[in-house]
């Protein structure tokens, strides 16, 4: 198990390497110029080349890379250019509002979908299981900012129970506060990752419960829900932890759009910003910190099924 970790955590460098040459090769031949932006519309051609030096964007790329890459191996992220923050700084800023919004959705997905799935499987035909499915196909069809406008209609604008936008650390204002302000937000978001492992529970759970075991389980007098609990579901876990590990990575996308309908200010809302100001630097730090996570989330993934199945050893 150690070798193992280790031999995928340095296999992690290269793969990292080449999602940083990528992405900036990337950004450096896209369309767009930070210095017009930081220039402004009113500026002259001499104004936007004087900027260009000065962030030295005229350097050849190649000189533009190997500086960049320094800065990577020192541990620095570089400096965003309209801040002239560390870009450490500014992900460490907004990563509490993004890890928050994160782990809700995480918590009301398992706590939604996989006893939906598994409800569905034991039901399948009826009208249950296909309440799940239509919920799942609808799941998957709207798009996170539809539902979200959707429910501040509701939810903020006609009822009043929600407010509309903004964030409150539970750290700060406690965790009421923090709840009230967090629930449009995680319904909007877990929907689709509810829809996605809802489905998947369900067809992992009933190609289990067709097993020679399940029905030796049944033969010998236990419940259902015994053979549901102690036989179903834990031989059908593996399935479902891997497409829990890829909806968290999917999350990514889903945390932009949300933080923006909702005006969060997380690493999403930073994403969209540096965006929209072609702001190198900061793009480049985030997808950086992003691919790490994904990373370290897939290892976190591949050793959890020694402990969901025994048979497999590394």
């Amino acid at each position: 198990m150690f070798f193992y970790v280790v031999k995928r955590t340095l296999a992690t460098i290269p793969v990292m390497v080449i999602v940083a040459l990528f992405v900036f090769l990337l950004l450096r031949l896209s369309p767009g110029d930070p210095a017009a932006v930081i220039a402004g519309d009113y500026a002259t051609a001499e104004d936007v080349e004087r900027i260009r030096t000065q962030l030295g964007l005229n350097d050849p790329i190649y000189v533009q890379m190997w500086r960049w890459i320094l800065q990577l191996a020192s541990g620095d992220f570089g400096t965003a250019i309209f801040s002239s923050l560390p870009v450490t700084t500014l992900i460490s800023q907004r990563l509490e509002p993004t890890l928050m919004l994160a782990a809700a959705t995480i918590v009301l997905t398992i706590v939604v979908a996989v006893p939906l799935g598994t409800i569905a499987a034991y039901k399948a035909g009826s009208w249950i299981d296909k309440f799940v499915m239509v919920f799942s196909v609808a799941g998957f069809s709207i798009p996170i900012f539809v539902l979200g406008y959707i429910l501040i209609y509701f939810f903020s604008m006609e009822l009043r129970w929600l407010p509309v936008q903004g964030y409150k650390s539970p750290f700060e204002y406690g965790f009421l506060l923090y709840l009230k302000h967090i629930t449009l937000p995680d319904c909007t978001l877990s929907v689709i990752y509810i829809a996605l492992i809802a489905r998947m529970t369900r067809a992992s759970v009933v190609e289990t419960l067709n097993e020679d075991y399940v029905r030796t389980a049944r033969a010998k007098g236990q419940t259902e829900l015994k053979v549901l609990a102690r036989h179903a579901l834990p031989n059908a876990a593996v399935p479902i932890v891997t497409v829990l590990g890829i909806s968290i990575a999917l999350m990514i996308g889903g945390v932009v759009v949300t933080e923006s309908v909702y005006n969060i200010p997380g690493l999403g809302r930073l994403v969209l910003d540096a965006v929209q100001a072609r702001d190198y630097p900061v793009i480049q730090g985030l997808i950086l910190f992003f691919s790490f996570i994904y990373i370290f989330i897939n290892l976190l993934i591949d050793l959890s099924y020694t402990l969901i199945d025994p048979r497999i050893r590394y």
